[in-house]
């Protein structure tokens, strides 16, 4: 049957290339929960999520960009970190206009990053140290160098045409409506051979799938099944909010609060370009084929939308993704109070049997170093994987690596290049990762695509791992403590009474209980700390029982 499937979905995306179907049936490294204790359907849970920018993990072959034989060569810097699961950012076959976001076959590996054959050795490699690996799935849009585009544009009567959102224009020959792009301009590219435009939310490359299309539904949903069957553990769905636009096109609105600054997709709200109701079904029905697959396989969706909405995408009468993202972390000003509403405000908005999950940084956002700084970069490390629910780790942010200045000569990203100037360009935080002092911090053998941090010969994961005052000793530390009390994997959670800068919470399941104190200031401030033992601290030397240090962060078992 896996062979049966890998074999038809591998024909809904043949191109000119000759088709290479894969054979074999499904990993035998994937355990149902009977074989893998009592925690295997919930390993998302109790886990952690590491996301892998592959293009600067690892170089492996010498041409200055990361691969997936670079990633499964560093699979022990994983293990020793102590996370659960990978999560890799696109590898399908592309062009690179979007570095990766812009996919021609969904169901095939860039060449740049190696083979199928390359991505089973790094699945069953994972596997093998008890790791989960989780694929990014890019729904909304396709390549136009995709074959389907290829042919919805070849006619306005080609059976595809109807696979992508083509509009007749405006009565002045204009675009349809004042939909815009997230890169800035017209969300909508002109096609003179057919007199129609294309809608694409992203880049012109990148063409907008139409989901109200059952054909292109049934598709996609085997594009899933394809990987899942390949024994992948689960997906982060890009841009799942954006997969469903308002079936009448009206104009969006114009947004009151709009300032240069914010990018010119912000001029409009996207009320009618995003976040449609018939979205919650699409994803229903991914839920229940992942659900259908053993091993407690995953789907966590990219929302970025206000609380209240965010918390639809759980399911309301259906269940949807597992865990719609969190990214308040990222957005949230770096002030106690402001953290603790928000946290509350979260926890409080849950739905029955939501799990909640906590981001601090990923490929699109400043690294949180460079946002509150190094001795607070370890203070939010210690907020984020001791709140209750999955904390994703993004690559680098385990050494402290900060934003780098790329030279207007490399500058690689494609919104950078459409909008320069305002500092929205996505390059800094997607620098290589410094392994070692060697040549190109071990990165690569030649120069890499983009260039390293000028801190690389000291911050390196070889430097700090000799280093137990490190970074990377204390995300080891402390993702050892989550492994270790089942409070901070699993525990209840529950604010606790402070003022001024200090954050503090409290984490317990059964009989065991743990304090958490931050101090998000570089003050000492005073706190009466529990009676108990001190697990770990982020600053070296004795903890006060009546004091938090400046830029300190305690764990307390509490007796």
């Amino acid at each position: 049957m896996a062979g049966a499937m890998r074999c038809n979905a591998r024909k809904l995306f043949a191109s000119s290339r000759e088709p290479k179907c894969p054979k074999g049936t499904p990993s035998p490294l994937l355990r149902s929960s009977a074989q893998a204790g009592g925690r295997a359907m919930t390993w998302w849970k109790t886990g952690s999520i590491y996301q892998i920018y592959p293009r600067s993990f690892q170089d492996s072959d010498g041409d200055g960009v990361g691969d997936l034989k670079g990633i499964e060569a560093r699979l022990d810097h994983l293990v020793a970190l102590g996370v659960d699961a990978i999560w890799i950012s696109p590898i399908f076959v592309s062009p690179m206009h979007d570095f990766g976001y812009d996919v021609a076959d969904y169901c095939d590996i860039d060449p740049r990053f190696g083979t199928l054959a390359d991505f089973d050795a790094l699945l069953a490699a994972a596997h093998a140290r008890g790791l989960k690996l989780l694929l990014d799935f890019v729904p909304n849009h396709s390549s136009t160098d995709h074959p389907w585009f290829r042919e919805s544009r070849s006619s306005r009567d080609n059976p595809k045409r109807d696979w992508y959102i083509w509009r007749d224009p405006a009565p002045d020959g204009g675009p349809p409506n004042n939909w815009i792009s997230d890169f800035g301009g017209s969300a909508w590219e002109y096609d003179a051979a057919t007199g129609q435009y294309y809608y694409h939310a992203f880049l012109k490359e990148q063409a907008d799938l139409n989901w109200r299309n059952p054909d292109v539904r049934a598709a996609m949903m085997d594009v899933l099944r394809f990987w899942f069957d390949r024994g992948v553990d689960g997906f982060r769905i890009d841009v799942l909010w954006h997969m469903v636009k308002h079936a009448d096109f009206p104009d969006n609105p114009a947004n009151p609060a709009y300032r240069p600054e914010m990018g010119e997709m912000h001029a409009v709200l996207q009320s009618n370009s995003t976040d449609q109701p018939e979205v919650h079904d699409i994803a229903a029905e991914m839920r229940r084929i992942a659900d259908g697959y053993p091993g407690g396989r995953v789907l966590i969706g990219e929302i970025y939308l206000p609380i209240e909405k965010l918390m639809h995408y759980y399911g309301i009468d259906t269940p949807e993704v597992h865990l719609p993202f969190n990214f308040q972390l990222i957005e949230a000003p770096w002030d106690a109070r402001s953290l603790a509403t928000m946290i509350a405000d979260y926890e409080a908005a849950l739905p029955s049997g939501g799990w909640p999950n906590w981001v601090l940084g990923n490929h699109d956002r400043p690294r949180i170093a460079t946002r509150v700084g190094g001795p607070q970069a370890r203070v939010a490390a210690m907020l984020l994987l001791t709140l209750r629910g999955t904390p994703t780790i993004y690559y680098g942010d385990e050494l402290g690596l900060t934003d780098v200045a790329i030279p207007p000569d490399r500058v690689q990203d494609p919104r950078e290049l459409r909008e320069p100037g305002w500092g929205l360009g996505r390059d800094p935080v997607r620098t290589p990762m410094p392994w070692n002092a060697s040549d190109h911090a071990g990165f690569s053998s030649v120069e890499p695509w983009l260039p390293l941090g000028p801190d690389w010969p000291t911050r390196n994961v070889a430097a700090q791992a000799q280093d137990a005052g490190s970074m990377l000793a204390l995300y080891r530390d402390l993702l050892s403590l989550r492994r270790k009390h089942d409070a901070l994997a699993e525990g209840d959670f529950r604010l606790l009474e402070t003022t001024g800068p200090v954050l503090a919470y409290e984490r317990w399941r059964g009989d065991e209980r743990i304090v958490v104190a931050l101090n998000l200031s570089g003050e000492d401030q005073p706190f009466a700390l529990p009676a108990g033992e001190v697990v770990l601290r982020t600053l070296p030397g004795g903890v006060r029982t009546d004091t938090l240090r400046g830029n300190e962060g305690v764990v307390i078992l509490v007796r």
